[in-house]
């Protein structure tokens, strides 16, 4: 069974006081305003209206909580980098971002949403230079990959590869695509792996 399936919201957030108590492991989904999360999210989880998606990037001012069923947390954080936002609101949420990456005990790694026609951008790569030497793992996803070519695909996810390995092996990269529903099983088998390798069997719940 796919491990986002079946996930189930919990609770937004709109300032770091209002984080619940850590309560299972959480994977933390991050990216550009206009990257594709919030439909990444809805396809990892097969909703089609999990997590908020709009027409006008940057609307997501919340941290968004969804418990799966092996008992870890999906976290939708705010986009960040939309240029339209207003700066009050701008640095609300980065105070809410960060708070949220450099404080929170139990997350074990971040899902970096890239565009795959606009990968690793400055922001991006404050992203990745900011939680990266944390030593948690990085997955990015390429999305909109129906966008390309499988030339320009393969391209891409080379250069995007060679472009991240400065931030060392734990960040892992591949193609993901919304519309077509591919990448589903790899991204799903990443995060496997991470639940996969803390204490105990924080998957049994998904077994059943």
């Amino acid at each position: 069974m796919s491990l986002f399936r079946h996930a189930e919201f919990e609770i937004s957030v709109a300032e770091p006081r209002g984080l619940p108590p850590p309560n299972g492991a959480e994977i933390a989904f991050a990216g550009r305003s206009n990257a594709g999360k919030s439909s990444a999210i809805n396809t990892l989880a097969m909703h089609t209206r999990l997590a908020f998606v709009s027409k006008t990037p940057g609307r997501t001012q919340l941290i968004n909580f969804f418990r799966l069923r092996c008992g870890a947390v999906m976290v939708d954080l705010p986009g960040y980098g939309y240029a339209e936002v207003p700066e009050k609101i701008r640095r609300q949420w980065q105070a809410l971002l960060e708070n949220y990456l450099r404080e929170r005990p139990n997350l074990i790694g971040l899902v970096l949403i890239m565009d795959s026609r606009r990968p690793l951008t400055q922001l991006d790569r404050q992203m990745l230079d900011w939680f990266a030497p944390s030593g948690r793992p990085v997955h990015v996803l390429l999305t909109k990959s129906d966008k390309l070519t499988r030339n320009e695909q393969a391209k891409t996810l080379a250069a995007t590869r060679k472009g991240l390995a400065e931030w060392g092996d734990a960040v892992t990269v591949q193609m993901f695509s919304s519309l077509k529903k591919t990448g589903m099983d790899e991204v799903d088998g990443v995060v496997r792996q991470w639940l996969e390798a803390l204490p105990g069997d924080v998957l049994e719940a998904d077994d059943a």
